[in-house]
């Protein structure tokens, strides 16, 4: 049954594309799809330390002719490269028997540009090893491998206690266990080269020469680039990832989501040359042989960017929810063992307001659990301990408002101000006191003052 029939040749060259950077081959590129010279795609492969590169034609026919073969031969030995060359030819359908006798002889003879050839049914066992869809062209994503959700060295729980840390008026040793979940969502890394040059008729004005690397989230509906900071935690940790087993997570946390890559790496990596496309997608302004300034546009072509790998991973959300009284407090995070990027502080956020994040003081108020900023903290009279002002019981003395935890601590406090002398009363509101004093002061001051003009 033929294979790839709705792709043109073009489309075929991009999907063998893929392929080979599937296959772990490295610098895999397309040729320009100018003038036809034998070689579709480019790429290298290390053998034994030494650099190889690899000259393949691509050939979406039902049969391949020893011609083909020959012409790649000729093709071999003018690429410029320093090292050794091979030499390769994809076909959908199969190749005659001259072409194959044409190959096997410069291998026997040890030639220096020796070519394989593989045909449809060798693409047949490369579609089932990589998740190649043969019919429509997709390299799907196989992937089980997962960044690791928390450090082995440590326990789930310890970054929601490092968390409340700086949290005033409670030791986070002391925290009760938090809900623990954590949700495998999945990413891919990109990393690909743009190598561009615009000329017009005075030279080159403009060059891009750049590797870019970044992360994409890629759940279901349009992908997303991840920031900066959950892109190098992944790029950082790609080394050490560990087996995406379901069984083994769900006895660490209390719950375990697992979501499913949205598309295909094929799609993933054309979004990416799009961006890419894009993002170096630049005006120049040049002065031309009349002396008279112009302004490009410089746009790289498709063709310009290289997509050197596209790695597929899990990126570990822990979600931890503490609860302390009346109110639940959430700290979330992307996670690499023992690094992390946070999503979602509820820890450090006033519950009263929106003053959030952790260049705040805040302070946690035993008498309902919440956690308040420096404006909505109080100390309760009686005891001389925090309260926040969502909970407190108030009551005016000596004109200043003092704050309880109930009324029972209020009436307790009213009971001993009725006790206080006059002078001790009056210490209940000191702002008021100095206020007063220094009143007096100035206007005996200014009895002063007019007694000696008179």
């Amino acid at each position: 049954m033929p294979v790839l029939d709705d792709l043109s040749g073009f489309e075929f060259e991009d999907v063998m594309e893929d392929v080979f950077r599937n296959l772990g081959y490295e610098n895999v590129r397309q040729a320009e799809k100018t003038a036809d010279e034998g070689r579709d795609v480019i790429m290298e492969e290390v053998v034994d330390g030494q650099r190889r590169a690899i000259i393949v034609e691509c050939k979406h026919t039902e049969t391949v002719g020893r011609p083909v073969v020959q012409k790649l031969h000729s093709a071999i030995a003018t690429f410029d490269f320093d090292g050794p060359k091979r030499g390769m030819v994809v076909t959908t359908g199969r190749f005659t028997s001259p072409a194959q006798e044409y190959a096997d002889r410069l291998q026997q003879n040890d030639d220096p540009y020796p070519i394989e050839l593989l045909d449809g049914e060798d693409l047949r066992e490369i579609a089932d090893e990589i998740g190649l869809d043969l019919y429509n062209g997709r390299i799907e994503i196989l992937c089980d491998e997962t960044l690791r959700p928390y450090d082995r060295a440590g326990d789930v729980d310890a970054p929601v206690r490092e968390a409340f840390r700086d949290i005033e008026n409670i030791d986070a040793s002391e925290l009760p266990g938090p809900e623990s979940r954590v949700g495998f969502r999945p990413v891919v890394a990109v990393t690909a080269d743009t190598n561009a040059v615009f000329e017009t008729s005075v030279g080159v004005i403009h060059r891009v020469n750049d590797r870019s690397q970044f992360v994409v989230h890629a759940e279901r509906g349009q992908p997303q680039s991840a920031s900066s900071d959950v892109s190098k935690l992944v790029v950082e940790n790609l080394h050490a990832t560990a087996d995406l087993d379901r069984a083994q997570f769900e006895t660490v946390f209390d719950a375990v989501e697992e979501r499913r890559f949205g598309q295909t790496q094929t799609e993933y990596k054309d979004w990416a040359v799009d961006r890419l496309q894009e993002h170096h997608t630049t005006t120049v302004s040049y002065t031309g042989d009349n002396n008279v300034s112009y302004t490009k546009t410089c746009e790289p072509n498709r063709s310009d960017i290289s997509v050197q790998s596209i790695e597929p991973v899990y990126l570990p959300l822990v979600r931890h929810t503490t609860e302390l009284g009346e109110y639940s407090y959430p700290y979330a995070y992307f996670a690499a063992g023992p690094s992390r990027v946070t999503h979602d502080d509820g820890v450090h956020q006033c519950v009263h307001c929106d003053t959030a994040g952790t260049d705040a003081t805040y302070t946690y108020c035993a008498n309902c659990g919440s956690i308040n900023c420096d404006s909505h903290i109080k100390t309760e009279r009686l005891e001389g301990t925090p309260i926040c002002t969502g909970c407190a019981v108030t009551e005016k003395f000596a004109f200043k408002t003092k704050y309880f935890y109930d009324d029972g601590n209020r009436d307790a406090f009213q009971e001993e101000y009725e006790a206080m002398p006059v002078h001790q009363k009056a210490m209940e509101n000191r702002p008021l006191v100095i206020g007063s004093i220094l009143a007096v002061l100035l206007a005996l001051l200014g009895v002063l003052v007019s007694l000696g003009g008179v």
